[in-house]
């Protein structure tokens, strides 16, 4: 598994789990050395106890080494990051060199499949196929495989062990097999087809989900504007079975690092090919005007936002998650800042990270050491602390009592009695 981000760690720990001997590569030689001292890089329910577990079973082990692995290895993902460049495509140039130093490693007489697992636009395949036929080892034989990620933070185990699908895009007959045999265990409708296909369903899936929040979150202000109830709305179009309830809640924006990153990326793609993928761009720009949306709101409400104090609760782009990565929440709080806002902040786990990009801001250590002498909350990431608060505390430490529900986590009923 090279690459032990999100993605690479959490495959690598769950393929283990599995039964299998997985080797967790990554170029960062200091979070190597922390996950062989059982230290995790990120925050995800359950993985730090199923990494140590397989690694104390010695099914589970991590090198910075990519051609030692790739010697003792038959499969050989790739799961390392794909970030956005400028003009929104995806940088691909990790996976490049890493195709290049597995195909100078191979061994002689082995076979090799190489499977992406990073999300990638449609053809990435071919480039890194004909990679491998540049720089391999001649007497060494591989195919090129495509096997998406559709883990969400948070849940990211529960949802590999018990995926609504696994697709895989594949070119042979063998690596059909292989990796048929390695999902065996994993009892869930099982896509087979072709490389490109494959590339494309993940940029689909995720590009379809983008569309449906930023309607939902269209939708929530033209509820705000005629008094209409945003959370009634949405139960009762999420009943229709042609619509389905999840990602209908409406809220501040999407963030993270897949949704923004892998829009962006479907909407250049398509311009490169000649095709003007308007819906798409719409719904990036609906989730850019969410956050000013936002803005617009505490600025109406507090008059004057120079030399005010506001709290920020939640900087994480969802719970359950240290990820800040496109967060709205760091967005929202930067464009605050420049306004001449004093930004108090609190989040369960990300505030290490936020600490690095969200300069100026006062960390606290609870959300009522956050609230004390705020002129306003706002609700960031509907973390469950946030929604068992102390509102009559959280209303007495403030200077003006105005909360501001960014993820309707809150019972509005409740909150106008207070």
């Amino acid at each position: 598994m090279i690459g032990s981000g999100y993605v690479g760690l959490v495959t690598g720990a769950c393929f283990a789990e599995l039964g299998n001997k997985v080797i967790c590569v990554d170029n960062d030689a200091g979070k190597i050395k922390a996950l062989k001292k059982g230290l995790m890089p990120i925050y995800e329910p359950g993985l730090e106890e199923m990494v140590k577990a397989n690694v104390k079973s010695g099914r589970l082990s991590f090198t910075t080494d990519i051609r030692s692995a790739t010697k003792k290895s038959t499969v050989i993902f790739i799961a390392v990051g794909t970030p956005p460049r400028e003009n929104g495509e995806a940088d691909l140039s990790s996976i490049e060199e890493v195709t290049r130093i597995v195909a100078q490693a191979m061994r002689s007489g082995a076979y090799h499949l190489i499977v992406e697992k990073s999300t990638v636009p449609i053809e990435t395949g071919a480039w890194i196929e004909y990679t491998m036929h540049l720089f391999r080892n001649k007497k060494a034989s591989f195919d090129v495989a495509c096997n998406p990620e559709f883990l969400r933070e948070g849940s990211a185990i529960e949802d590999f062990l018990n995926p609504d699908r696994i697709v895989i895009g594949v070119s042979s007959k063998k690596a059909k097999a292989i990796l048929t045999e390695l999902y065996h265990p994993i009892k869930a409708p099982l896509v087979v087809t072709d490389v490109k296909s494959a590339e494309l369903i993940k940029h689909a899936s995720n590009s379809f989900l983008a569309t449906k929040i930023s309607f939902i979150n269209a939708l929530s202000n033209i509820c705000d504007k005629t008094g209409a109830d945003i959370s009634k709305v949405s139960e009762g179009m999420g009943l229709d079975k042609r619509i389905g309830r999840t990602f209908l809640n409406a809220g501040i924006g999407f963030g993270g690092f897949c949704f923004p990153k892998d829009l962006s990326a479907f909407i250049r793609l398509s311009e490169k090919i000649g095709y003007d993928f308007g819906l798409l761009k719409e719904v990036e720009k609906i989730n850019e005007e969410q956050k000013s949306f936002v803005i617009k709101k505490i600025e109406e409400s507090l008059w004057n936002l120079t030399g005010k104090i506001i709290t920020v609760l939640g900087l994480s782009f969802k719970p359950d998650t240290d990820d800040i990565r496109f967060s709205p929440a760091i967005d929202i709080a930067r464009k605050l800042q420049k306004s001449g806002v004093k930004i108090k902040a609190y989040d369960p786990h990300a505030m290490k990270k936020a600490r690095e990009v969200l300069k100026g801001a006062t960390f606290c250590k609870s959300p009522y050491e956050a609230a004390k002498g705020s002129d306003c909350i706002l609700v960031a990431t509907e973390w469950n602390e946030f929604k068992e608060l102390d509102l009559k505390r959280i209303k007495k430490s403030m200077r003006q009592p105005l909360f501001i529900d960014g993820r309707n986590a809150c019972d509005p009923a409740q909150m106008k009695k207070l």
